[in-house]
């Protein structure tokens, strides 16, 4: 008896001490996964406008040129915009292997620009035409919302079409959380690209003149400033 009971102690011990050492690790992967994606986060100097900078708020992108003080990116965005890569790779996997789409080409580059850089996810000929894919990932709450493509993704895509010289467009949305599908088909808008441009060539001269660009009309209440990186240093100047 003497015996089975000592034994009976030292099972409790050890799943005292299996307890204590679960609750010191119980973070150990997650604290791991966060610093890699943080120690892997780059922070790009930015030097020319990219395409992804059509419909952004003039203000946060001269503040991105002049590296003012930011937000740092929590960890779970840096892995959403590591998932959007891998949804990009699905989906070209599927184009890549269906009858009568022909990848013309991936991942390409806008032809060089002097004020504008750009990658198209694909260029593809469906029944003969060509088409630029735009490819974008949200979740289930923006997608269920979505009932025509959003106009900053429209403006992007025209950009596209205006550089490669291609009269039609795909927005391809997915559904992160059920992997569903919705797609519009857009059309080159020449005066509305030129006119982008026109902007993006002022706000440039604002940056090299350090001629800081104001605020969106309705500021705060945009939903861009609840989301934007600069939010601080833009609240501390009173204009």
């Amino acid at each position: 008896m003497f015996i089975i009971a000592k034994a009976k102690g030292s099972v409790k011990g050890m799943i005292r001490e299996n307890k204590i050492n679960l609750t010191k690790n119980k973070n150990m992967l997650k604290e791991k996964i966060n610093e890699f994606y943080l120690s892997n986060q780059k922070d790009r100097t930015q030097n020319r406008f990219f395409i992804s900078d059509a419909g952004k708020c003039h203000r946060q992108i001269f503040y991105s040129f002049k590296n003012a003080p930011k937000k740092p990116i929590e960890p779970n965005f840096l892995r959403l915009f590591d998932l959007g890569n891998h949804v990009h790779q699905m989906i070209m996997r599927s184009l890549l292997n269906i009858k009568g789409i022909r990848v013309v080409a991936a991942e390409i580059n806008i032809p060089p620009h002097g004020i504008i850089s750009g990658r198209a996810d694909a260029i593809l000929s469906v029944d003969k035409e060509f088409y630029v894919l735009d490819i974008k990932s949200m979740n289930s709450r923006a997608f269920g919302y979505l009932n025509e493509a959003k106009e900053d993704n429209v403006l992007q895509l025209r950009l596209y079409l205006y550089y490669f010289k291609i009269n039609k467009g795909i927005l391809l949305y997915m559904n992160k959380d059920d992997l569903r599908l919705k797609e519009f088909i857009v059309d080159s808008d020449t005066k509305q690209v030129e006119k982008l441009l026109g902007e993006l060539n002022v706000l440039r001269e604002q940056i090299d003149s350090n001629t800081l660009p104001s605020r969106l009309s309705d500021y705060p209440k945009n939903w861009r400033c609840r989301y934007c990186n600069f939010s601080s240093a833009c609240k501390a100047i009173h204009k």
